[in-house]
């Protein structure tokens, strides 16, 4: 009997007008390809622990892998099993004197890593790209309005004590009372009420329909902290928070008793805040560090010659901005913004400042990746006649203030600089202001000393989430400030309407919708769609890279293991 068979049953092809030579080429490649994902997800299990080597055997041969090669196949995986031990060096692009352990505060790399290697979230984003439960075993919701979280049992905090709904109810007033500032709260306004039932179940009444909500609780700001204690450090993850300095280094130990299986390999974990990446690029060469983030274009070629280190790409959501505040002059003018929108010359920021590693962006903050991605608005490109225009009709003269620090993203000054000749093309002045690193988002970003600077955003899996971080009016992160306008307006009551509409034909028209306003109106000036480039020495080992966040999901530590 064929071993094909069985794949057979779930290969399907399209024979319309192929010969039958053409129909069993594409038929066996399919069988073929099929075959190598089914034997990939069984290794995968092998060196997860999830099957014995005698059952990955067994599932090899029925799919007709010859002994020899299963047994090859076999070792690999396990020689691929993760490992207990080892201190894990890790150098960030990120970091600022600023930054705390109250994961509302959290606003770079570096505090983002700290967080999810100390803490939980009742939901998260698997190295998939699903989304799944974390502390909420399951989640549910019959009408998007009601919705019901069935905590884990038995999941303790690091001070020992148990887990229950008292500190998620404790944990979600910290994010959205009426004092709080953290930076969840604008996301987290449409919950009109929080209560417990029973000690490990938790329901959340919004004020119209979300569906989805459940993406929103997985936002790393919301991590659940012991009540009475929402700033320590204590959390519920695979490490213990042992000493930590804002903007230089954190470290941390395994916590023996991680509810999670599988996970939180390393013994000792030291994050380090190194935002010159050269520095970070010396350190990973020379052995000081085990991994880093953000690895520098410019020089990516010399890194991938070095035998002892890994080059990682992964494409997602994340996007490179340059926000103007409206409600700083002169970028208040509709004309303004768009004479700006026009003279930026987008595919040479690509070749230029990513070398490839990424695509143009059209003032948007939605991405290919999204589902709900709205690919029918005019790719804008440089249009020197078009930026002239608009440019003329707003009135405007003299120079405009650019701000700029790679602390923004690798290569930002750089790309404002191109930015600036591009558009003196068009007749506009742009002077580009070179910013400190060390405190650049605390002193430049979202601040209205600075009316035009460089941003990036890892991007949401959730078109409506993305929205309701950095673009609804109550946003702490509306870097933007576009609140006002008609479009604004109009945008904030279509983003509440796509979080309750349950038909996806009409979610998808009215976030199609959002993006327009955004694209047409906002301050948001969006060439580059990054990929996240990092490098790591070959000690380490992983398993599938997630590409929602920089690091595996900004969860590497609790991923990794050395080999």
């Amino acid at each position: 009997m064929n071993c094909y068979l069985t794949f057979n049953q779930i290969y399907t092809i399209n024979e319309k007008n192929l010969s039958i030579t053409e129909r069993f080429t594409q038929k066996f490649r399919g069988e073929i390809k099929v075959k190598d994902k089914f034997i990939k997800a069984q290794q995968e299990k092998l060196t997860l622990g999830a099957i014995d080597r005698r059952q990955f055997m067994t599932s090899a041969i029925a799919a007709g892998i010859a002994i020899p090669t299963a047994l090859s196949l076999a070792s690999d995986a396990i020689a691929a099993t993760p490992k207990k031990g080892g201190k894990f060096r890790m150098g960030l692009g990120h970091g600022s004197t600023t930054d705390t352990l109250d994961s509302g505060t959290s606003e770079n790399h570096f505090t983002l890593v700290n967080g999810y290697t100390f803490g939980n979230h009742l939901t998260e984003i698997n190295s998939d790209g699903k989304l799944v439960g974390e502390l909420a075993e399951t989640f549910e919701s019959d009408d998007g309005k009601t919705w019901v979280f069935n905590l884990r049992k038995g999941v303790e905090f690091h001070n020992g004590k148990t887990m229950t709904s008292e500190d998620v109810l404790a944990s979600y007033e910290h994010h959205m009372g009426e004092k709080s500032t953290s930076a969840a709260k604008g996301s987290l306004s449409p919950v009109k009420s929080i209560k417990a039932d029973g000690k490990y179940k938790v329901i959340m009444e919004l004020d119209s329909p979300d569906t989805d909500f459940p993406y929103i609780v997985s936002d790393y700001h919301i991590s659940i902290r012991p009540a009475g204690d929402m700033t320590s450090g204590v959390g519920t993850g695979g490490y213990i928070v042992q000493s930590f300095e804002p903007g230089v280094k954190s470290v941390l130990k395994r916590n023996p008793n991680y509810w999670k299986e599988g996970a939180a390999h390393f013994d000792e974990v030291e994050l380090l805040s190194i935002v010159d990446p050269n520095a970070r690029q010396t350190a990973l060469i020379s052995g000081e560090i085990d991994a880093m983030d953000r690895v520098d274009l410019k020089t990516i070629n010399l890194m991938k010659r070095n035998p002892n280190i890994n080059i990682m790409q992964a494409t997602g959501t994340a996007h490179y901005t340059f926000p103007m505040r409206l409600n700083v002059d002169p970028f208040g003018d509709y004309d303004l913004r768009m004479a700006l929108k026009w003279a930026v010359d987008r595919q040479e920021l690509v070749d230029k400042i990513l070398l490839g590693y990424g695509a143009v962006g059209n003032d948007i903050p939605i991405g290919t990746a999204n589902y709900f991605h709205n690919s029918d608005l005019p790719q804008r490109e440089f249009d020197a006649d078009k930026a002239a225009f608009h440019y003329k009709k707003s009135g405007h003269s003299g120079k405009i203030q650019l701000s700029a620090a790679d602390a923004a993203f690798a290569g930002a000054v750089d790309a404002a600089q191109l930015m600036a000749n591009s558009a003196k093309k068009a007749g506009i002045d742009i002077e580009v202001i070179r910013e400190p690193n060390d405190g650049y988002w605390s002193n430049v970003w979202n601040n209205d000393a600075k009316g035009w600077c460089a941003c990036y955003w890892g991007g949401r899996p959730a078109e409506t989430m993305m929205f309701s971080a950095a673009y609804v009016a109550e946003s702490k992160w509306n870097d933007t400030m576009w609140k006002t306008t008609d479009s604004a307006v109009k945008f904030n009551k279509l983003v509440k309407d796509a979080r309750k509409e349950l038909n996806e034909s009409k979610k998808r028209d009215i976030l199609y919708e959002c993006q327009r306003l955004i694209y047409d109106d906002g301050g948001l000036l969006c060439p580059l769609f990054n990929s996240y480039v990092s490098a790591n020495s070959k000690k380490i080992a992983h398993g599938k890279i997630a590409a929602n966040w920089d690091s595996d999901g900004a969860k590497c530590v609790e991923r990794w293991w050395f080999a």
